[in-house]
């Protein structure tokens, strides 16, 4: 179980640190990681995303609040719900996790920036493995 509590932690927290990086690209001298990041997602890598308008310094900070927040429940979880009811966590943080993926992949794909959906695709993997099925934690338990 600590292994599996560890890994969820782990996902938890790249999910927060991106979050905290996307929400400061809101104030334009701290946007260079993310303007990279969306430069390389909407191809060609050309300079021509700037993130400097101030709609979409909004959404920059209203999006990484929400991720900083979604990754703050799932580390909660991972301490809390995890150890007393696997199947619960596991449940609930798939579920969360399938919905941002069909949402944020569709979405990605209606803005022409296809390629976020295939890098959504390693948080997917990350959170699979962080809450793997209940029957694994009973062999973890077992090697403890």
């Amino acid at each position: 179980m600590e292994n599996t509590q560890s890994w969820a932690r782990v996902a938890s927290a790249i999910v927060i640190g991106v979050g905290l990086v996307l929400a400061a690209s809101a104030w334009p001298p701290l946007a260079a990681p993310v303007v990279l990041l969306v430069d390389l997602i909407i191809w060609p890598l050309d300079g021509a995303e700037t993130l400097l308008a101030s709609e979409t310094r909004l959404f920059a900070a209203i999006a990484g609040g929400v991720m900083v927040g979604w990754g703050v429940t799932l580390w909660k979880m991972a301490e809390h719900v995890l150890p007393a009811d696997p199947g619960a966590a596991r449940s609930i943080a798939l579920s969360g996790i399938y919905t941002w993926f069909a949402v944020d992949s569709l979405g990605s794909i209606a803005a022409g920036a296809s390629l976020n959906a295939v890098v959504n695709i390693s948080f997917v993997v990350l959170f699979l493995y962080a809450f793997r099925q209940p029957r694994q934690h009973a062999a973890e338990t077992v090697a403890d």
